[in-house]
């Protein structure tokens, strides 16, 4: 699956969330005002209920929230660079500073596993996120991860 069919540039973001709740209500907001059958509250609520189940924080300062939405046809994408790194409770106690959420529909949890599988080994590429640290705004972050 090519990554642009399901990020669109508009839920491409640099920001400074400051912590771990305020960075996944961004994530539901930037989804909610791109997706509109989609509620902010709704989103963050399942991002939030899969965090409870164990952080996605990935180590190496990345994290992969996800969530599972019965009122979406096609994966939604969300990527989010912080200017400062946040507390995330990821695997390796390091702060995260690449976020790369994933909403699916909740029917389709092959595709759901097989999405995040490939999302996973893109950001264990030591250049891509080398390379997405040093972008200066959206339009250059949304170009690194799509090429």
């Amino acid at each position: 699956m090519e990554l642009s069919t399901i990020l669109r540039p508009e839920c491409t973001t640099c920001a400074t969330p400051g912590s771990k709740k305020k960075v996944l209500e961004l994530i539901s907001d930037l989804a909610a005002v791109q997706y509109p059958t989609l509620s902010s509250q709704e989103i963050f609520e399942s991002l939030l209920a899969r965090e409870k189940m164990g952080s996605t924080g990935i180590g190496n300062g990345i994290a992969i929230p996800h969530g599972r939405l019965t009122n979406i046809e096609q994966p939604v994408a969300v990527l989010v660079k912080c200017a400062e790194p946040i507390a995330f409770d990821a695997i390796d106690n390091q702060p995260v500073d690449i976020l790369f959420a994933l909403l699916v529909p909740a029917d389709q949890c092959e595709q759901h596993l097989s999405t995040l599988a490939a999302m996973a080994e893109k950001l264990n590429d030591k250049a891509i996120i080398k390379q997405l640290r040093k972008t200066q705004d959206e339009s250059e972050l949304y170009q690194v991860i799509t090429q």
